[in-house]
């Protein structure tokens, strides 16, 4: 097993990064945000890995931390999740809202990424909410309310322009340039919107 891989960026190649670690190329898949924070080509960089080994291929996905790929992990044993849809959420949801939402039970939140219809959302809760606890990721549901309500409409909204083929960086320049004390997702997606077509 490949756990761990510190290396040259050589590549972005989405939703893959190209590493050189002492002369072999390594291609890993990693979730969308990891892409628009990697470092620059020529940059080390360090991921923890995951191995799947299919018919066809060995296929590494990388992390920027041993939590997040515990959580991707995590999200295997689940009975109908392979490893494509359980990087979708974790590029569609930061990892401590993904955890938090899980332990909640809040299966709404979950069908807003693409490709997780109601049944899988549920079966998601089901199988894990009792094991989310026990992953080192930090809990955010000690913050205040006010701030979990606009940091959720926020990934909404974000997860919504993703959905509509905007990259991540983009959407979350169209984001950060709407007043933060708007807390509903549909208002902060129609200006987003606005703003993009201005």
């Amino acid at each position: 097993m490949i756990g761990r891989l510190r290396g040259d960026l050589v590549e972005v190649t989405p939703p893959c990064l190209l590493l050189d670690v002492g002369g072999v190329g390594y291609e890993v898949e990693v979730p969308t945000p990891l892409l628009d924070v990697a470092a620059e080509i020529g940059q080390g960089v360090v991921l923890w890995t995951h191995l799947v080994p299919r018919e066809d291929a060995l296929q590494l996905y990388g992390f920027a931390s041993r939590a997040e790929r515990a959580l991707f992990r995590e999200l295997l044993r689940v009975n109908g999740v392979g490893a494509k849809l359980a990087l979708g959420l974790l590029s569609a949801l930061p990892a401590a809202h993904l955890q938090d939402c899980l332990m909640r039970g809040d299966a709404v939140a979950l069908t807003r990424v693409p490709g997780v219809g109601r049944k899988t959302a549920d079966r998601l809760v089901m199988e894990l909410r009792d094991r989310m606890g026990a992953l080192p990721l930090a809990p955010i549901s000690a913050e205040a309310p006010a701030a979990i309500a606009a940091r959720g409409a926020f990934e909404e909204a974000y997860a919504a322009l993703l959905a509509l083929g905007y990259r991540p960086n983009e959407a979350r320049d169209l984001l950060q340039q709407i007043d933060p004390a708007i807390q509903d997702s549909e208002t902060l997606l129609r200006l987003a919107l606005r703003s993009a077509f201005q």
